[in-house]
């Protein structure tokens, strides 16, 4: 199937397996011991029996294997780039369309409170490879260049010998792959890790190491559809990365005609928003047509928040990883559902994602799961709970097993909720270094807590109110598990992950956010008052979705043709300096 990795698994039997062996073990014992009393030895004889017995261990042992297999759950996690909370029709988006992540939805629990642990890429997947936060491997910011690595305090791939999720469910004789994104490590990086070495069987990736071949970003459904039909009902874990709603942009002819009614910053988003739906349908129909539906865990969820949009367009981008040419974040018009910030920054915007799953006869359908904190570092506990794989004693994460939430059981968190990033900018909404949830309350501050904003999520999803002043104690508290916390991070990343190549050049720019006209303080005041309908001091969900163009316009003071993506933006809008008529692969 074209994987550029590929890796044979040892096997164990199972546990079933080894009791079926047993018992066949001992019948035949038993067998040749009242033989022998009855009887002269016969060799004839002793070896009819002898083969049958062998027969009927293999037919038994068999059996006993494939029910063991049967019995435990596949899963397939399909993880987005940059998707917005907002960006799915089934969470009121009012245009864009995702019939398969509704059916999916519909079939399965919407977590509606699921937050990853860091507003960008590499770090987010790094709490769901390992259940740990990422800074405890001085992962807090994306992985770029070694130079600029080093600048930033940062190994320059994941440390191999983390425990990992994809190996504790090899060990458990699950068969393992990761199609779509890597970014674990960075294309300027030689030596990195290939994902054998954190428990792959099979692998086809982008963003991956300096020597590694690249895969095609529309590739990782149909990668992960064969790996399905290869898996001939041994259990299997999938992680499918795909490449949506991140630049370059690069939607297909097909979804670019079905939008061609939108202007053209709207018609490119929403191409690539339907081709990472359209790969989430192919995956949903792969498993019904293999007949293993029913016994399958998938998820969705996104790295972080939406990428922040461009006051104007600019050249089409390339990607060198990938070797392909798109569109620019001008077209980057996600949504984040009324929640503050978007990536980079630490508000509920940037770490706030979608995140629903099914697992028929499990996951009640159709629910949205409002009252469940669930983070990225609970996955590797629950999925391996799922799957019956005892974790090591030795083993300690950072997340909680919330199994019991999958099957729709209220599920009250015990641990605190930790965020860290190390990112600059001036950004309005980019100012926290840390921030922490525990229980309803949410603390975002500067990293010596010199400055502070409280909410109670709950309550102020939109982090619209600063309740800081009246609730000092628990400003307190939690200022002082944070900065507890931050104190148990390593000052310097493992000297084991960083390459050997030399460093000789000038560091490369940070990735940085495009240059928009960030909303002021005072301009979200006035918004906050204009939507805030009932003048309780909380802006819901429904509040903002309810706002009249014209209302959100004017708390702007953007022309009246400005639509409601830059009224929210406070910035004027732009036009492309090409229209993208024709549609780049």
């Amino acid at each position: 199937m074209g994987s550029a990795f590929t890796q044979s698994a040892v096997r164990q039997p199972s546990n079933a397996c080894r009791s079926t062996v047993d018992r066949a073990t001992l019948s035949f014992l038993d067998f040749r011991l009242k033989t022998a009393k009855e009887k002269p030895f016969n060799s004839i004889e002793l070896m009819k029996h002898i083969l049958v017995s062998l027969l009927s261990f293999v037919a038994l042992a068999t059996t006993a294997t494939h029910a063991a297999n049967s019995s435990r759950p596949n899963i397939v996690f399909i993880f987005a780039d940059d998707w917005g909370w907002g960006d799915l029709s089934c969470h009121g988006h009012p245009w864009l369309k995702t019939p398969n992540l509704d059916r999916l939805a519909s079939e399965g629990t919407d977590f509606q409170q699921f937050n990853v642990l860091n507003p960008v890429c590499s770090p987010s997947r790094t709490a769901v490879m390992t259940g740990h936060y990422p800074a405890r491997y001085s992962v807090h910011q994306h992985f770029a260049a070694p130079e600029q690595n080093h600048a930033r305090g940062m190994p320059d791939w994941l440390d191999p010998k983390a425990p990992t999720l994809p190996r504790f469910l090899k060990q458990a004789g699950y068969r393992t792959a990761h199609f779509g994104k890597w970014h674990l490590t960075n294309r300027n990086t030689q030596g990195a890790p290939k994902p054998a070495a954190y428990g792959y069987d099979e692998a086809s990736v982008f963003n991956g190491g300096a020597e590694w071949p690249s895969a095609d970003l529309h590739a990782t459904a149909a990668n992960t559809v064969a790996f399905i039909k290869a898996s001939h009902g041994n259990p299997f874990f999938i992680n499918a990365w795909l490449h949506e709603s991140h630049t370059p942009h690069v939607p297909t002819a097909e979804s670019m005609e079905r939008w061609n009614h939108l202007d053209a910053q709207k018609q490119v988003y929403a191409a690539v928003i339907t081709d990472g739906d359209n790969a989430v349908g192919k995956i949903l129909d792969a498993l019904k047509t293999a007949g293993v539906s029913d016994n399958t865990i998938v998820m969705f969820s996104s790295d972080n928040g939406p990428e922040s949009t461009a006051a104007k367009a600019g050249p089409k981008k390339r990607d060198l990883d990938a070797n392909v040419t798109g569109y620019d974040t001008y077209y980057s018009s996600g949504e984040t559902g009324g929640l503050r910030g978007r990536k980079r920054s630490v508000f509920e915007g940037g770490v706030r994602v979608p995140f629903i799953v099914r697992w028929p006869s499990h996951t009640p359908p159709g629910v949205k799961n409002n009252t469940t904190a669930f983070t990225a570092v609970d996955l590797l506990p629950t999925l391996c709970a799922a799957a019956g794989v005892t974790l090591p004693a030795e083993y300690r994460g950072d997340g909680e097993n919330l199994l019991a939430a999958f099957e729709g059981k209220p599920v009250p968190r015990s641990r605190p909720i930790f965020w860290d990033w190390q990112g600059k900018s001036a950004e309005p909404d980019w100012w926290p270094r840390l921030a922490v949830r525990e229980g309803d309350w949410k603390l975002a501050m500067t990293a010596d807590g010199a400055r502070v904003e409280l909410h109670r999520l709950t309550e102020d999803r939109a982090e619209a109110k600063d309740v800081a002043k009246e609730h000092p104690d628990i400003v307190a508290r939690l200022k002082k598990l944070a900065l507890a916390w931050k104190a148990t991070l390593p000052a310097k990343p493992n000297p084991e992950c960083l390459s050997t190549q030399p460093i000789s050049v000038k560091p490369t720019k940070s990735e940085t956010a495009p240059k928009d006209s960030a909303v002021t303080p005072k301009v979200r005041a006035k918004s906050f008052d204009r939507w805030d309908t009932n003048k309780d001091g909380i802006l819901t969900l429904d509040e903002y979705k309810a706002a009249p163009r014209r209302e959100v316009v004017q708390a702007a003071g953007l022309p009246q043709n400005a639509s409601r993506r830059h009224a929210r933006l406070g910035q004027t809008p732009a036009e492309p300096s090409t229209p993208p008529n024709d549609p780049v692969r």
